[in-house]
């Protein structure tokens, strides 16, 4: 298949969109299109279908889009979804198993239910397991790379390989091959095994039930938005930066930075543009630089072309 002809090969088992709008995938409820739209039926489809695909050709895998912006432009190539509700973890080996597309809180649940702890910390990431590895997510003490034995790659060609945690470099909201590969640009995550310790059911569902307790209490998890927007910088706390800014509540056609979170920027009615919160995101960089001279890093990802 060629990026300029949509037409699908024989035995292609997955199901391919032109021109989809990237807002129905993002946790934003906003952005631009994408060119073509493929959603693999399964590992192996994948692996075709990116074997099919010119080398040249821009690629972006999503999952749940709870850690993304498309700007208006939209993308132009080709976008992945690696989601799907079916998408369940297992145990192979002694270990958990799951695919870059499966839900975090699916693998905090599944660990509980089989005496394993380490993992509920999961619970509280809005995403799947593919982004919780590229960026190695974490909240309330956990940090997915702690966790994790090795990961399955995919790289533009296809070709699919098992790589052992020692081979990669990560921190905080950093993952990084130490051969010099680049994520997200020429490989991808595709799976993932967990080696977690021995624990209580019970107990694990406990701190999954507090957790989520927390989150409920300090976020606005009943407005589309995208998490954290800002990583905290060395010594500070991003929304304790923007809140003493004064910019709780300030907003750009329908986005807003969250009063309950300033961390947050969210889209109450659903009507904000990519454009929006992109400005927004902006100003609070500019706004938290001038008043206490730290500068914020954006830990959502903003890609695709201006309007």
């Amino acid at each position: 298949m060629s990026a300029a002809n949509p037409e699908r090969p024989a035995g292609e088992r997955g199901e391919l969109r032109l021109n989809e709008p990237m807002a129905k995938h993002c946790s934003w409820r906003a952005g631009g299109r994408a060119d073509r739209f493929y959603i693999p039926a399964d590992l192996d489809d994948l692996a075709k279908f990116l074997e099919r695909l010119p080398p040249e050709e821009p690629l972006l895998f999503v999952g749940l889009g709870s850690n993304l912006l498309v700007r208006e432009g939209g993308w132009r190539g080709t976008v992945v979804l690696t989601h799907a509700a079916g998408k369940h973890p297992r145990m192979t080996y002694g270990r958990i198993y799951a695919e870059a597309g499966v839900a975090c809180p699916k693998v905090a649940r599944f660990a509980a239910i089989n005496n394993l702890s380490g993992a509920e910390f999961l619970s509280g990431i809005p995403g799947t397991i593919g982004g919780a590895l590229a960026m190695n997510a974490g909240c309330y003490g956990g940090d997915t790379w702690e966790i994790v034995d090795e990961a399955q790659l995919i790289d533009r060609y296809g070709t699919l390989r098992w790589v052992h945690k020692s081979e990669f470099a990560w921190g905080y909201r950093h993952c990084a091959l130490k051969s010099g590969g680049k994520l997200g640009t020429d490989h991808w995550f595709a799976a993932a095994r967990f080696k977690l310790l021995p624990g209580d059911a019970e107990d694990s569902r406990e701190a999954i039930r507090n957790l989520l307790e927390r989150r409920v209490e300090s976020q606005p998890l009943n407005l589309p938005n995208a998490g954290s927007v800002f990583r905290n910088p060395e010594g500070h706390k991003a929304a304790k930066l923007i809140e003493a800014s004064g910019l709780k509540g300030v907003e750009r056609g329908g986005a807003r930075v969250s009063e309950k979170h300033a961390n947050f920027i969210v889209n109450p009615k659903g009507v904000a543009s990519a454009a929006d919160i992109e400005w927004l995101i902006r100003r609070v960089q500019e706004v938290v630089k001038d008043k206490h001279g730290v500068e914020l890093e954006t830990e959502v990802r903003i890609v695709g072309e201006p309007a």
